[in-house]
């Protein structure tokens, strides 16, 4: 299958086609602008650099959440579109799980961050259980000491929250800490689709249902809460 995939999570943008496990084409744009002004332009250059038609693409994929409310608002919209108009299925996968598989395989607890702001990161924690990755508990948003209170292995942090905090961070892990390579930290469109594959391959189609997960409200709705 040639799964085109999306991902506009966080402060990186990228767009990859694969064929089954085999990456055609993929571009990461890390240059900090709206990805509304780039986004469709780099899905355009990897089809044209992969399987030169749009109609080639067999499914889509894209980043569902955690991450920047706007950045998911475009890459799920882009997505819903692209697929809506291929005719073809959409699956959405969880940015934090992008990041652990990654930096997998690592016998170390994985904890990916994506910087959330506010002081605070999206956080899960996952370690390796035979060929998969297995979570442990929820995906939250929280201060970056408590996502990694009571950590006491050795552990990989990965994505640019852990970047972003890396010195706080250091401070409470010590020598139990231990940080992704820098090509590592950003989310991959590549690993997008590799995560999605098995969903697609089901014929899993979340067109019509998929919505960003957001974990927290955003200013707006909690400026209305508080109204209220």
């Amino acid at each position: 299958m040639i799964t085109l995939a999306i991902d506009s999570a966080s402060r990186s943008c990228s767009v990859a086609v694969l064929d089954g496990e085999q990456v055609l084409a993929e571009i990461n744009d890390v240059s900090g602008q709206t990805h509304s002004r780039h986004l469709m332009t780099m899905v355009d250059r990897v089809i044209a650099m992969s399987v030169g038609r749009f109609k080639n693409i067999d499914g889509f994929a894209v980043t569902k959440g955690p991450g920047s409310f706007t950045g998911l608002r475009i890459g799920i919209s882009a997505a819903k579109g692209l697929a809506e108009a291929a005719g073809k299925p959409l699956v959405g996968v969880s940015s934090l799980q992008v990041l652990a598989w990654q930096v997998s395989p690592s016998e170390a607890l994985i904890i990916p961050m994506l910087d959330a702001r506010r002081k605070e990161v999206y956080a899960a924690r996952f370690i390796r259980d035979g060929d998969t990755l297995k979570g442990i508990g929820s995906e939250q948003a929280l201060s970056p000491e408590l996502a990694v209170r009571g950590v006491e292995t050795p552990c990989l942090l990965v994505g640019d929250g852990a970047v972003v905090y890396a010195e706080r961070l250091g401070k409470i892990l010590g020598d139990r800490m231990r940080m992704a390579l820098p090509f590592q930290q950003i989310i991959r469109a590549s690993t997008v689709a590799f995560l999605a594959a098995e969903k697609l391959a089901g014929g899993l189609d979340e067109r019509m249902g998929i919505t960003p997960h957001y974990i927290r409200k955003s200013y707006v709705e909690e400026g209305r809460h508080t109204a209220a």
